[in-house]
């Protein structure tokens, strides 16, 4: 169990978390690794929402390296990648949006740039405003790793509240190490401050999913 402040985040080993009317599943955890030779190896946490009205929802792609992974695994789920109505890629990084060529037909939002085809649609996440998918979902800005960060918010969870995060927290013991990888700490704090203080379970970039436990 790690700390962060006056909250205690505690790693879990589910990956598959049921809700109503959302259900969510890690596809795949991340990871991101140090070599000796000062390179290090990464991968994205891909995540994917099902259950309302057929409105799939994939959150993060991985890198291209895993294309066929997550066919397969949308398969396994009896899903086509012509099945997911939304993907949100929580920010432009290779190894989180290296499959959003998959979803030609899908509505994307990548940072803050929200598109269906080549058609962009204006939005509010660079004001600091949420895009609401409906009353249980909603993409919302949570910047500092870069400056167009975002995370999904599901409401309604048997966990209660849970965010998939992206980057804006590497793992459940990140603790200063996601420092050296933003371009705004500061930004970044208060972003990470607010999550720990709405959701009940996020789903880092890079790690297995963790709870949050509030003193």
């Amino acid at each position: 169990m790690a700390s962060s402040g006056p909250f205690q985040l505690s790693p879990l080993s589910e990956l598959d978390f049921p809700g109503c009317p959302y259900s969510v599943s890690v596809l795949k955890v991340g990871y991101c690794q140090s070599q000796r030779n000062g390179t290090f190896k990464a991968d994205g946490t891909i995540t994917l929402i099902t259950g309302h009205k057929d409105n799939n929802i994939l959150v993060d792609t991985g890198g291209p390296w895993n294309r066929d992974f997550l066919v397969k695994a949308l398969k396994e789920r009896g899903l086509e990648p012509g099945d997911v109505r939304l993907v949100v890629g929580t920010h432009g990084h290779s190894d989180h949006v290296g499959n959003l060529s998959l979803f030609p037909s899908s509505l994307m939002i990548v940072g803050h740039d929200m598109s269906q085809g080549d058609i962009y649609t204006p939005n509010r996440l660079a004001q600091g405003g949420a895009h609401i998918v409906d009353e249980h979902v909603c993409v919302v800005p949570t910047p500092g790793h870069t400056g167009q960060d975002v995370s999904v918010q599901v409401k309604g969870m048997s966990v209660g509240t849970l965010l998939v995060a992206g980057d804006l927290f590497d793992s459940y013991c990140d603790e200063d190490s996601w420092r050296e990888l933003s371009v705004n700490t500061k930004m970044q704090e208060a972003s990470r401050q607010r999550a720990l203080l709405t959701a009940d379970v996020i789903i880092p970039g890079h790690g297995v999913p963790f709870k949050i436990l509030r003193n």
